[in-house]
């Protein structure tokens, strides 16, 4: 775990690396373009063989796609704590995605044209469910619920298997309650190709959805403009920022709950209260002996955590927008001064008895949320990512009347006579 003083000769630079943009390796793009080039070409047989290669699940194409009894089948088995764990944050996500959805309008404009939106759900999208180390199954529930509460008809997604070619259980008894139409127990780059170029087994989609690896990012990233892609969301972070009110033990907690993740995962934490860096730091050390994921706790501690004093909560708050984290912890008695300085982050956390862990399973908005700097870009999942979009202009004859001389002006400076002339001869 890195410790960061503004004494410390690498303080400077340590800040300005807080600073990222979100960008594949030159590896993963080769790696992905060779990916997407082979799904395109030669559709399922190139998925499965990427399966094998990737995951060691050896499938067959008749395999891919988990049947609708099995996932009947998994929520009828659950038990029943699961059951009604899932369906509380179920009830929670549904009800903010209803609250966040866009709704039609219109008004008259100055010519007295009639203008406004419609919005209609997109008809097949694609939301990719993450495996790994965890089966992330409220991941199901923090993007599927979106789709089926914006009333997208068809939402396939596509998860990794296990070797044994086996989905999780709890993750399909998830799948089920949100309301998944299709299935495929297929992960990984090979997965975002299929959703958005389509196999012989799965049909293209039209938008894609969900969190995922180095990989999974940049598939998308690549895929982008033959579908559309939400966000960037890869391997998860958290920042937290606190002044002395902060609670040592509560902040260590997040810091542990985020780097059990493994692998790429980050966890920072910023203060103006060297007396709370130094209690986060043993709290850290204390708590972290007692956890059972060891092996994915060891290399995010000592590579992918770090603790910085900063001189203000104002600086720290230079340097979250920075970061641009996907969660961001916020601790301090001057909440209405500093919040508003906050731009980048994907969701923030206020007080200290607001566990990230919350808003991963339960609260309600989408813990689908930017990473990697993005966030400068991009906003979490909410449910008019699911709508799209469409204007609507109507006029009668006094209103094109009115527009009339407007419209000439623009045609005449464009040298576009036909435009002028398509509007002058309906007020002749």
């Amino acid at each position: 775990m890195k410790v960061l003083r503004p004494t410390d000769p690498d303080y400077a630079s340590a800040a300005a690396a807080l600073n990222r943009r979100a960008e594949a390796s030159d590896a993963v793009r080769e790696v992905v373009a060779g990916v997407i080039k082979a799904v395109r070409e030669r559709g399922d047989a190139a998925v499965l063989e990427l399966t094998e290669k990737f995951d060691g699940a050896k499938l067959s194409a008749s395999q891919m796609r988990v049947p609708q009894a099995e996932l009947e089948a998994a929520w009828n088995a659950a038990d029943e704590t699961l059951k009604s764990a899932l369906e509380a944050s179920h009830r929670n996500v549904m009800a903010f995605a209803k609250r966040s959805m866009r709704q039609a309008w219109s008004y008259q404009n100055e010519q007295g044209a009639e203008v406004g939106e419609v919005f209609h759900p997109f008809e097949r999208v694609g939301c990719y469910g993450p495996g790994g180390t965890a089966p992330l199954v409220s991941t199901s529930i923090m993007t599927v619920t979106f789709a089926a509460a914006a009333g997208v008809p068809e939402i396939v997604v596509c998860t990794p298997c296990g070797r044994d070619g086996s989905v999780n259980p709890g993750l399909l008894a998830a799948l089920k309650l949100a309301g998944a139409t299709e299935v495929y127990k297929i992960g990984g780059s090979q997965a975002i190709a299929a959703l958005a170029f389509g196999t012989e087994t799965i049909r293209p989609v039209t938008k894609i959805f969900g969190p995922g690896n180095s990989y999974v990012v940049e598939a998308k990233r690549q895929a982008f403009g033959v579908v559309s892609i939400d966000l960037l969301p890869g391997p998860s972070e958290v920042l937290i920022l606190a002044d002395k009110s902060g609670h040592p033990a509560f902040i260590a907690a997040d810091i542990l709950a985020q780097a059990e993740h493994g692998k790429d995962s980050m966890a920072g934490f910023i203060t103006d209260d060297a007396t709370l860096l130094d209690a986060v730091v043993a709290e850290v050390d204390s708590q972290s002996k007692t956890l059972s994921r060891q092996a994915q706790l060891a290399p995010v501690l000592e590579k992918g955590v770090f603790c910085m004093l900063v001189p203000s909560l104002e600086e720290g708050a230079r340097l979250v927008n920075d970061f641009a984290p996907e969660h961001l912890t916020l601790i301090t008695t001057r909440e209405d001064a500093i919040l508003p300085l906050i731009r980048t982050a994907g969701a923030i956390f206020l007080g200290n008895h607001s566990p990230v862990a919350v808003g991963d399973f339960l609260a309600g908005p989408s813990h689908t949320l930017p990473t990697g700097g993005s966030g400068k870009s991009f906003p979490g999942i909410t449910a008019d990512m699911f709508q799209r979009r469409t204007s609507i202009i109507r006029l009668d004859r006094e209103s094109c009347i009115k527009s009339e001389p407007i419209v000439r002006a623009f045609s005449q400076v464009e040298g576009l006579d036909a435009h002028g002339r398509s509007v002058s001869i309906r007020c002749s």
